[in-house]
C-alpha cells in the first residue's frame, strides 16, 4: 500500500527569518568562519562554509582561485584530464578543493580521479567529493566504504540524499559531509520528470538533526536564488552551502559569452541535461530522460563582485537575528511561514 507523509514540508521560499534583539553594532562584527572538525577524516577545516557546486560551468579552475581568497571552497567538476590537474597543481599548490569522483560503470573516471590522489598528482589534495544523482543506492553505499578504506585520512563528501536515515549510513559508511537535495536546483528537472524530490528547507532542518547526532556534517546544495536563501540554509542547520545557479554566468565559469539583441549571455546547464550528456557521453543513452535544462543567464562579469553580496547579505541575516558568528545563526533562528517574501510587484515604479 502506499503511504502519505502528511506532515507539511516547507522550501525556502515558505519562510522568512524572526527578528531579534541584538546587541551587534555592525555587519562588520559578524564573524562568517567556521571550525570543524571531521568524524571520520579527523581533519580540521577553518573558512567561510560555502562551496561552488561541482557542474562544468562552475567548478572550474578558475573559479576556485577566486572563491579561495575568500576562504570558500570550489568543488571541481569532474572532466578536466589528469594533465590539467597537474598544470593547477603547479600554479595553486596551496589552494584548497575538492577532487570529484563517480561510481558505476565510469571505471575509467575512477581510476583517474584515484591515481590523482595516490601519485601525489595534486600534492596538497584532502578532500573527495563523491557525487550521484541518487544517493539512496546499495552500491553507492559500497562505494563509499571503499573509498574511505583506501584514503582513511581524506575528507569525503557524499551525497545526494534528502532523508536522515540514509545521512546516518553514508556518514556509519565513511563520509564525513552529506550532500542533501534532489531536484532543487534552478537547472534540475527531476521533480518534474520523476515525481521525486523533498522541500529544500525541510529536508536540510531534518538530515541536520540526523548528521549531528553522530557528529558528520550535511551540506545544503541547490535551491538558492539569492543570498536571502543562502542564510536559510544555514539557519535550518546545514553546515555548508552549495551554490550553482547563483555563481552562473561569470568570467570564471566555463564557456563563452554570448550576444542576441545587444546583450550578453553565458550557458548553464544541469550535468544531467541534453547539452552536458552531448558533451561527455555523446547524448542521452535510451534508457534514461534529461533530468536537467539548458539556460543562458545574463553575463554577470567577474564573480567577486556576487560572493560579496552573498557574504554581506549573510552577515546582515546575522545581525537581524543577533547573531554574532555564523556558528550560531541556527541557534538564533526561528522561521516564520509566510505566502509573501517580496514586497516587489511588476507594477511598481
Amino acid at each position: 500500500m502506499p503511504r502519505v507523509d502528511a506532515d507539511l514540508k516547507l522550501d525556502f521560499k515558505d519562510v522568512l527569518f524572526r527578528p531579534k534583539r541584538s546587541s551587534l553594532k555592525s555587519r562588520s562584527e559578524v564573524d562568517l568562519q567556521r571550525t570543524f572538525t571531521f568524524r571520520n577524516s579527523k581533519q580540521t577545516y577553518i573558512g567561510i562554509p560555502i562551496i561552488a557546486a561541482n557542474m562544468d560551468t562552475t567548478g572550474t579552475f578558475e573559479m576556485a582561485q577566486v572563491l579561495s581568497k575568500h576562504t570558500l571552497f570550489t568543488a571541481i567538476h569532474k572532466h578536466y584530464s589528469v594533465e590539467d590537474w597537474k598544470n593547477f597543481a603547479a600554479s595553486h599548490p596551496d589552494l584548497s578543493v575538492w577532487i570529484p569522483s563517480h561510481p558505476g560503470h565510469r571505471l575509467k573516471s575512477w581510476k583517474k580521479r584515484k591515481w590523482n590522489l595516490e601519485k601525489s598528482t595534486v600534492p596538497a589534495l584532502k578532500y573527495i567529493c563523491l557525487d550521484v544523482a541518487n544517493g539512496y543506492s546499495e552500491y553507492f553505499v559500497e562505494f563509499v566504504k571503499k573509498v574511505r578504506e583506501k584514503f582513511p585520512k581524506h575528507t569525503i563528501m557524499a551525497g545526494n540524499v534528502v532523508t536522515g536515515e540514509m545521512v546516518e549510513e553514508l556518514i556509519l559508511s565513511g563520509a564525513d559531509i552529506i550532500k542533501v537535495g534532489i531536484g532543487p536546483g534552478s537547472v534540475c528537472t527531476t521533480r518534474i520528470k520523476t515525481g521525486v524530490g523533498y522541500p529544500q528547507l525541510s529536508a536540510v532542518i531534518e538530515c541536520a538533526d540526523s548528521a549531528h547526532g553522530l557528529k558528520g556534517h550535511i551540506i545544503s546544495d541547490g535551491g538558492c536564488s539569492c543570498p536571502g536563501d543562502v542564510a536559510k540554509a544555514f539557519g535550518a542547520g546545514a553546515d555548508f552551502v552549495m551554490m550553482g545557479g547563483m555563481l552562473a554566468g561569470h568570467d570564471q565559469c566555463s564557456g563563452e559569452v554570448i550576444e542576441k539583441n545587444g546583450k550578453k549571455y553565458k550557458l548553464f546547464y544541469g550535468m544531467s541535461s541534453d547539452t552536458a550528456m552531448k558533451k561527455y557521453t555523446g547524448g542521452v543513452a535510451e534508457y534514461r530522460a534529461s533530468e536537467g535544462r539548458t539556460v543562458e543567464v545574463p553575463y554577470k562579469g567577474d564573480v567577486e563582485n556576487t560572493i560579496r553580496d552573498v557574504l554581506g547579505g549573510l552577515r546582515s541575516t546575522c545581525t537581524y537575528v543577533g547573531a554574532a558568528k555564523l556558528k550560531e545563526l541556527s541557534r538564533r533562528t526561528t522561521f516564520i511561514r509566510v505566502t509573501q517574501q517580496s514586497n516587489l510587484s511588476e507594477t511598481c515604479i
